[in-house]
């Protein structure tokens, strides 16, 4: 059948199962919003407030749901605001398709009205990008788009189609969605190598990355480490992947991980990498790392092996797989002296806050009991988003979702939006910081047109937190451009967009103020107030090795001791 570049568009789209695109319309594009208006029943548009916005909620969809998240933009700064959020998706490995239209062919490279080489702006941040010239190349690119972005470690992928194209015709014949292939380069000899350090292990730990969420191994997670008895650590991206009510979790590991989890990986005889890439927040000094322990590292990215920290061994395949055929080759085992220590550990160090006033930590664990640890968790990036990967018990994989590799202020109200719609059962909160929420809080207008009901908590303590807490342990605490007091109302913002809000002052509000939001069928905003002088603890000094870290009684015994001297 005969059919324009736009109606290819939508037809791929249908071939690989998207139901649903964030975007936001322009003059390039609008063929393309002219087709999707003729199959809006079968496949649902959000338009949000911004293009961040729509990569963002792309990107939350995506991590919640397993599928390739898709958003779309037009030309010029259309396809440029996209670029903050396919970075953020290329850090965090998230499967996402971001469609663009640029100008007409012969007007490429003329300095045209909202011309821009999008594909050459996004090509370091992206697993392929492609420039679509000929309508008869549309559709194979676009599938092969989707193949890339869920293959092999996952990523995003660029479609950029000029706008004459989305406009010509040409034969199109429908074909099965691409599937995700997901290879394996090892040997049964690399396979019993691997087996055999487990086996001759005596302190062994598992360290947890974001690759067993992407490969859906928590149960196959789960059934090793309690084969071989062995405490499990995560990082941020790995939270979920392994139930933190399991006795053998020791907690995050890194730069704001436990005490417990830090000296487990200095004191180890073993360190067992499922999925993770040694990210320098988790390290701290590279030297100093595990440095009496032998390293097995096993990831699907053959580029991660032996790029931060050097491995003894190592296996290059799907997490999943190569664990089904890991886990009968090793021995069942006790350790116990081993988990004992650690167990130790555990009541000597555990994670603690100020009980006497109302605290970010309070907020989280009021949430967690509340929401029995089976809600979504977005956030955007700060001392809340160390707080919520602290003190939020996650039980399932998928269900914490944050801006891990790149940082990104503004990302918790987007994703949250994406991942409400693509998982509209359960309950989906963004926690973030003051600061973060002036960055993208105009999403909350898109949470209200479309009653997305999804709970925005604010933890207001007037300061950017995370600087400020920099700045008092290591520069002099000269708060240069990070104090925020002045007169925004966030309480009457969200109502001003359309949300209901409640403000939060003491511990006894916290809960009912939560009881309350997910009674309510829409969006809502809490605003917690906090102090601004509230740290996040343990923390590693950077440059220190993480069996280094320190808290508040640390802080305080190194204070009196330089008075004493």
């Amino acid at each position: 059948m005969q059919l324009t570049g736009a109606e290819i568009i939508v037809e791929v789209l249908k071939e690989e199962g998207v139901d649903t695109v964030f975007g936001y319309p322009g003059g390039a594009i609008l063929n393309v919003y002219d087709a999707l208006y003729k199959h809006s029943d079968e496949i649902r548009h959000v338009l949000t407030s911004h293009e961040q916005g729509a990569s963002h909620a792309a990107d939350g969809y995506a991590r919640a749901t397993g599928k390739v998240g898709v958003c779309m933009a037009t030309s010029g700064p259309g396809a440029t605001n996209l670029v903050t959020g396919i970075a953020t998706a290329f850090m965090d490995s998230v499967p996402m398709v971001a469609i663009t239209a640029n100008v007409n062919l012969p007007l490429l490279g003329k300095d045209t009205f909202q011309e821009v080489d999008i594909a050459g702006v996004t090509m370091p941040i992206t697993k392929h990008g492609y420039i679509v010239k000929d309508v008869k190349k549309l559709a194979d690119t676009l599938r092969r788009a989707f193949e890339i972005a869920k293959s092999g470690r996952p990523g995003p992928v660029l479609v950029d189609v000029t706008k004459d194209v989305t406009a010509n015709k040409t034969e199109f014949t429908n074909k099965k969605g691409s599937k995700a292939e997901r290879k394996n380069h090892y040997t049964v000899e690399q396979l019993k190598e691997a087996a055999h350090l487990i086996n001759n292990s005596k302190r062994p730990l598992i360290y947890l990355g974001g690759g067993a969420v992407l490969s859906d191994a928590s149960m196959e997670v789960k059934e090793f480490a309690e084969k071989i008895n062995c405490p499990v650590c995560d990082t941020l991206m790995g939270k979920g992947a392994f139930d933190a009510t399991n006795p053998l979790y020791t907690g995050m590991i890194g730069m704001h991980g436990t005490k417990t989890s830090n000296k487990a990986a200095s004191e180890c005889d073993l360190l067992i990498a499922l999925g993770a890439r040694f990210s320098d927040r988790v390290v701290g000094n590279a030297k100093k790392f595990a440095s009496h322990a032998k390293i097995l590292h096993i990831d699907i990215d053959a580029a991660e092996i032996n790029k931060n920290i050097r491995t003894t061994s190592s296996l290059i395949g799907d997490l999943r797989h190569v664990l089904r055929e890991l886990t009968p080759l090793v021995h069942e085992k006790k350790n116990a002296e081993w988990n004992e220590h650690l167990n130790e550990l555990k009541k000597e160090f555990p994670l603690d806050y100020s009980k006497d006033r109302l605290t970010c930590p309070f907020v989280i664990q009021e949430l967690d009991r509340v929401t029995d640890s089976k809600a979504v968790v977005t956030t955007d990036v700060g001392q809340h988003q160390m707080w919520t990967a602290q003190y939020y018990r996650f039980r399932k994989p998928r269900h914490f979702i944050t801006s891990g590799g790149l940082g990104t202020m503004g990302y918790g109200l987007g994703a949250a939006i994406g991942a409400k719609v693509g998982c509209p059962d359960d309950i989906v909160v963004n926690i973030g910081g003051d600061g973060c929420f002036r960055m993208n809080m105009n999403e909350l207008a898109t949470a209200s047109r479309y009653n997305i009901p999804v709970i925005d908590i604010v933890i207001n303590n007037e300061v950017l937190g995370m600087v400020r807490q920099w700045q008092t342990l290591f520069y002099g605490k000269r708060y240069s451009q990070t104090i925020l007091t002045d007169k925004v109302d966030y309480c009457k913002v969200a109502e001003g967009l359309g949300c209901k809000a409640i403000r939060v002052t003491r511990k006894e509000e916290v809960a009912p103020a939560i009881e309350e939001a997910i009674k309510y069928n829409g969006p809502v905003l809490i605003e917690c107030v906090i102090d601004k002088d509230d740290s996040v603890y343990p923390m590693v000094a950077p440059g220190k090795s993480i069996s280094e870290a320190f808290d508040e009684a640390d802080l305080a015994k190194k204070n009196a001791e330089k008075e004493m001297k």
